[in-house]
């Protein structure tokens, strides 16, 4: 069983092999809200205004900065969706990796400390 709190532990960490299809449901419970779509991670984090969007843009940048693994970011007015996946796994074609994970859960904690 995957638990959050393993997840906050690890650090991204360049990788060439994906998750398997069978092991995402435990991924997926220990990172809530994030939904699988397609060969991604999906969530969307909702705000009360703009600025908090923005906030919560900055509060993330260090993590994934020092993750060294950049999501995709659609940033409107009061909510941002973010898109995980890794281009390296799965001979290059990309996918999902633990890497997507580990960062999800990192900014779930940030999201639930500063803007729940």
């Amino acid at each position: 069983m995957i638990k959050n709190t393993d997840l906050l532990a690890k650090k991204s960490q360049h990788t060439e092999t994906g998750l398997d299809t069978a092991s995402l449901p435990a991924y997926l419970a220990a990172t809530p809200g994030w939904a699988q779509d397609g060969p991604r991670i999906v969530k969307t984090f909702q705000f009360k205004n703009y600025y908090e969007t923005l906030s919560f843009i900055n509060a993330i940048a260090y993590v994934i900065h020092a993750e060294d693994h950049h999501p995709e970011m659609v940033v409107t007015y009061n909510r941002c969706v973010i898109r995980f996946d890794t281009h390296t796994v799965n001979d290059g074609k990309g996918g999902i990796s633990e890497n997507d994970f580990i960062c999800a859960a990192k900014i779930n904690t940030i999201f639930e400390q500063s803007f729940s």
